[in-house]
């Protein structure tokens, strides 16, 4: 990133702003909490103005000037924390925010300036959302939270130190496959968090629709089970399975635009188009119950969990010697088979192990993936047929005519 020169005048008021910033908002807090502020807008920009005349210094050729100033300033917050824990008070917020303000007025003479603002900036606004985040704290499911730490820990350990040259015959990449199960795992996790916040809010359509962010066959037998058991319920529980199938497509697509992206040109519009179709089916001629939006898919799991993450991991492994043994022995028409017999259970491991086989867009793969899709497709109609029996005939007609306009978008080329 180049550096902008920006002459020192204009950095002196930008260090002034943001310290009145920072005072601003610890005066404002302590009269919302009416207590007494540890220090106000006057001291927390004279506090800016201070650690902008140490660096001042500093250049001028008086280098100890800002560890002086620094300690110094520290020295003061440590006893105004003292005082104010003698008084039955504590918290170190508005002393840090001190020290903070100082480093960002030094940093608005001696370094690029998107770095001072980044941390005025920021700072505030971790300190103005104190509430909201004590709310977020409250409302934390603490097995998910401890689950998102352990996986990223995992991915933070694992992923360096992994060789990242291919193995054997198959070209099995530990890196890239790892790459791989961080990525399916976090564009899961986004429609999970997004399916458990708002879903129980706004009814079982969108719970459907985001839940197929994370894992399509898991809506439509989560809402198959809610149609089961609540039969008033069914229209509401079709049309979300069908939703969630529909962003399914999607899905895949963004999965092989980062993996692949050569394949994007010769699919996107056929996955535009089965999704365009799936959501067409979803409205069309459905005379859903109200829904209060207590009813919703919540049986989904945490895709940032390790034990999914690696059973993904080993069936990507699984399905990439497979595909290249099939291809071998059986052509063609042996991908072709095998995408239709793995449609029936998760299709993102086959998927993303035929398209990483090739660096170019073969025709065969594009037919493939489609395949599979649309042999999922089948099996998510049956799993949801099953369990709703009186939605069975419109489960019938609508999965089999999206399952039915995969064939000839799967011809045309």
């Amino acid at each position: 990133m180049q550096e902008l020169f920006i002459p020192v005048h204009v950095r002196f008021v930008i260090a002034l702003g943001l310290s009145l910033l920072i005072g601003l908002e610890r005066e404002s807090s302590a009269l919302i909490h009416k207590g007494r502020a540890y220090a106000g807008v006057r001291t927390y920009s004279l506090i800016g103005v201070y650690g902008f005349g140490c660096a001042w210094l500093y250049n001028a050729g008086v280098p100890w000037m800002l560890p002086v100033g620094m300690l110094s300033i520290t020295a003061l917050a440590l006893v105004g924390y003292l005082a104010k824990l003698k008084g039955g008070h504590v918290g170190w917020t508005s002393e840090v925010a001190t020290v903070l303000t100082f480093i960002t007025g030094a940093l608005c003479l001696i370094s690029d300036i998107w770095l001072p603002l980044a941390l005025g900036i920021v700072g505030t606004f971790l300190l103005s959302e104190k509430a909201r985040f004590e709310q977020y704290v409250d409302r934390l499911d603490k097995t998910e939270f401890l689950a998102v730490v352990k996986f990223l820990l995992v991915t933070l350990i694992i992923l360096p130190v992994l060789p990242d040259q291919s193995y054997t015959q198959f070209n099995l990449n530990p890196r890239k496959i790892w790459q791989i199960v961080v990525l399916v795992s976090s564009i899961g996790f986004a429609g999970y968090f997004l399916t458990k916040k708002f879903g129980a809010k706004v009814g079982l359509w969108l719970s459907g629709l985001l839940g197929g962010i994370v894992s399509s066959t898991a809506v439509a037998i989560a809402s198959g089970r809610i149609a089961q058991n609540k039969p008033e319920q069914c229209a509401n529980a079709l049309k979300a399975s069908l939703l969630a199938s529909s962003i399914m497509y999607l899905r895949i697509l963004v999965l092989i635009w980062f993996i692949s992206p050569v394949f994007v040109e010769h699919i996107w519009w056929k996955m535009v188009v089965l999704a365009l179709c799936g959501f067409a089916l979803s409205v069309i001629g459905t005379h859903v119950a109200r829904d209060n939006g207590e009813t919703h898919v919540g049986t989904l799991q945490n895709p940032f969990e390790i034990r999914p993450a690696m059973v993904f991991a080993l069936l990507f492994v699984v399905l990439s010697v497979a595909t290249v043994l099939v291809q071998k022995f059986y052509g063609n028409a042996g991908i072709i088979t095998l995408a239709a017999i793995i449609g029936i259970s998760d299709i993102d491991p086959f998927i993303l192990s035929v398209i990483s086989q090739t660096t170019q867009a073969e025709s065969v793969i594009v037919s493939a993936i489609l395949v599979s899709m649309l042999s999922n497709t089948i099996l998510k109609g049956i799993y949801f047929g099953f369990l709703a029996k009186k939605a069975r005939v419109a489960t019938a007609w609508r999965f089999g005519l999206l399952a039915i306009l995969h064939i000839p978008i799967i011809l045309i080329p």
